[in-house]
């Protein structure tokens, strides 16, 4: 059976809250300052049950101006709006207000309810009903069933109640949604049972048992038990007025505008990008950088408003704007919202999220207006695409992707899967599943070739730039998962070559100029005339170690004319292969060798054969066994 939730609006004293007591016998106004003052200041909630068998929640709101914003907060998630008018006052400042309120938040369903004509006579009441059908015009409301009742004397009761039981049969189906949301409207503590919230269920599904995360603070908590209409129930879907009780949160951590959802489903942000609708009632321009209040579906935050494609909007119109915000919001793609002046307040406009977390919007830039026109007008499809493109080089996750659009896992897997197929987008991280943009990993690619051939350029000596600082120098930061399937894309198209942790582009080749060439054949000379006692390579001098020395030094040790015993001490390849021969033959006459036997055979100091008595260890030919070196066996 389907939910739909009933929303009274409309001006002060003009009966809603007595209305809803004609209705179902419940009295919404709880608190004693209302009992006393004989206004409805905070929401009150009732239930009623219609001929057809549906149960309806109702939320009653206050028509107070200064309690505006508590309207707009028991606005949300309403299916069906009862807009009040007193028979015996008409049109009032609020009736406009909250009808206006009604139409930004989508609501597109309701009826017009007069009430008090027990105050007047025919001929006034004829009178009024000319008013309100002509202050109707225009509206959502132009064709809604208008009905006439006292609260007072019971007339008009039984047909409002047929009326309304009528109307419940045209409302449609509510979309369930993706994610369980709540945003709350009531927040108390029970004896014995402890925090309760109330709301209305806007999206999903949540159960008894189930784990939730409390936006925007990130509470955890678990679902101890839930009540839709004082009845417990084990589960609770969209368009149900629902209460949860809370495991193991104090009253103190939430409050008013704060969200239940499912656990780790949301995201807070201090930003939302949205079309902003300005109203025709505005009483003047809308200026770049105008604080607001910004509701959104319990919550009230102050925010700056940022024209994108203008200085200034003028009533009655609409443009793409970026509402920056003094606390964390919590919404998803499509949600509506409400904007009142900082001062005075009143109602100026509203619209709805495109990006409920986007970066800081440069103002008339073509690629955010085409970015944002593509978010407003494109298909599932383009919207996918637009944000994995958004996202650049840091690339969405699926999880992301869900949030940030609002679609179903199913149609975000097929559209996921279509985008993949025509190459639009690259999966670069398979376990977390992570997509980048064609566009982006295009660009990484350009990068990575750019970055070899300008080390190159500097360095020619080099045989490549490691892997690391290859990585560090990428301008967009990019991750190491996407580095690496980047990289190793190059690898395969064959436009980079990887030698151990050493990148270099396919075309590279040390090729030294004459110069360098001589100053080679030099330090050539010099440790093959040096034997088995070369020079350390501080000790070159000064002429080799400035021009370039340790380079040449690694593309000897690379082509195989020196090898690197340890650091800064070369050998030359002859002089190791004389000495590996003369020590082998020594070790298979005596047995084994010790450190003073080779210093002996060798002729040379204990700063020379320590460390080749440890290299002839490191590549194996000998094992250290105590004090001596044995052959190691093959």
């Amino acid at each position: 059976m389907k939910q739909i939730i009933l929303g009274t609006a409309g001006h002060i004293d003009h009966g809603k809250t007595a209305l809803v007591k004609a209705l179902t016998g419940i009295d919404t106004d709880r608190l004693k300052e209302e009992k006393e003052r004989g206004i409805t200041i905070e929401l009150g909630f009732a239930h009623l049950k219609l001929p057809s068998g549906l149960t309806i929640g109702i939320v009653d709101v206050p028509g107070h101006e200064k309690f505006v914003k508590n309207m707009v907060a028991g606005s949300t998630g309403i299916d069906l709006v009862a807009l009040i008018i007193a028979a015996d006052e008409g049109v009032m400042p609020q009736t406009r207000e909250h009808l206006e309120i009604c139409s930004l938040l989508n609501i597109k369903q309701g009826l017009v309810i007069v009430t008090k004509i027990d105050l007047v006579d025919k001929e006034w009441l004829n009178l009024v009903r000319d008013d309100v059908t002509s202050f109707l015009r225009g509206t959502f409301l132009h064709h809604a069933p208008i009905v006439e009742v006292s609260s007072e004397t019971g007339e008009g009761i039984v047909e409002l109640i047929q009326t309304l039981d009528e109307l419940t049969r045209e409302v449609s189906e509510r979309d369930p949604g993706n994610f369980f949301r709540l945003p709350t409207d009531r927040v108390f503590t029970m004896r014995g049972f402890g925090t309760v919230v109330t709301g209305t269920t806007i999206s999903g599904h949540i159960g008894v048992g189930s784990e939730v995360t409390i936006y925007p603070k990130g509470i955890r908590s678990k679902v101890r038990g839930i009540q839709v209409h004082h009845q417990d129930v084990p589960l609770v879907k969209a368009g149900m007025r629902t209460a949860i009780n809370l495991q193991g949160v104090e009253k103190k951590a939430i409050a008013r505008g704060d969200v239940v959802a499912d656990k780790d489903s949301l995201k807070s942000t201090y930003m939302v990008d949205t079309v902003l609708e300005y109203l025709d009632s505005a009483p003047k321009t809308l200026k770049n950088r105008t604080r607001v209040r910004f509701h959104c579906g319990t919550s009230e935050i102050i925010a700056t408003v940022i024209l994108l494609d203008r200085d200034t909007l003028s009533p009655g119109n609409q443009c793409f704007a970026q509402f920056r915000l003094e606390r964390p919001a919590v919404v998803l793609s499509r949600d509506r919202f409400v904007i009142r002046s900082y001062s005075p307040i009143r109602t100026i406009g509203g619209g709805y999220i495109l990006n409920p977390l986007p970066l800081r919007k440069k103002r008339f830039s073509k690629d955010v207006l085409e970015e944002l026109n593509t978010l407003d007008k494109g298909s599932d499809q383009a919207i996918v695409e637009q944000h994995i493109k958004g996202s650049h080089l840091k690339g969405l996750s699926k999880t992301e992707l869900s949030f940030l659009t609002n679609l179903s896992k199913k149609d975000l897997g097929k559209i996921v899967t279509s985008l993949l197929s025509d190459n639009l987008i690259f999966n670069v991280d398979t376990e977390n599943e992570t997509f980048i943009h064609a566009g982006s990993y295009i660009k990484a690619k350009e990068e990575i070739i750019a970055i070899l051939a300008d080390y190159h350029r500097r360095f020619p000596l080099k045989e490549g730039i490691v892997k690391e600082e290859l990585r560090s120098k990428l301008a967009s930061n990019i991750g190491e998962k996407l580095f690496n399937h980047v990289l190793n894309a190059l690898i395969q198209d064959t436009l980079v070559v990887r030698e151990k942790d050493i990148i270099r582009a396919k075309d590279h080749r040390v090729k030294l100029p004459r110069d360098q060439e001589e100053l080679r054949n030099r330090i050539d000379q010099i440790y093959l005339k040096g034997g088995l006692e070369p020079p350390y390579f501080k000790d070159l001098g000064h002429d080799i170690t400035e021009r370039g020395g340790r380079d040449l030094l690694e593309i000897m040790v690379k082509e195989g004319t020196l090898i690197k015993v340890k650091e800064d001490l070369y050998f030359h390849k002859k002089a190791i292969e004389e000495l590996k021969k003369r020590l082998v033959g020594f070790i298979k006459e005596k047995g084994e060798i010790t450190t003073p036997e080779l210093k002996k055979l060798t002729g040379i100091s204990r700063k020379y054969t320590i460390p080749l008595i440890e290299y002839f260890d490191k590549i194996q030919l000998t094992v250290r066994v105590g004090d001596s070196r044995l052959l190691r066996k093959r």
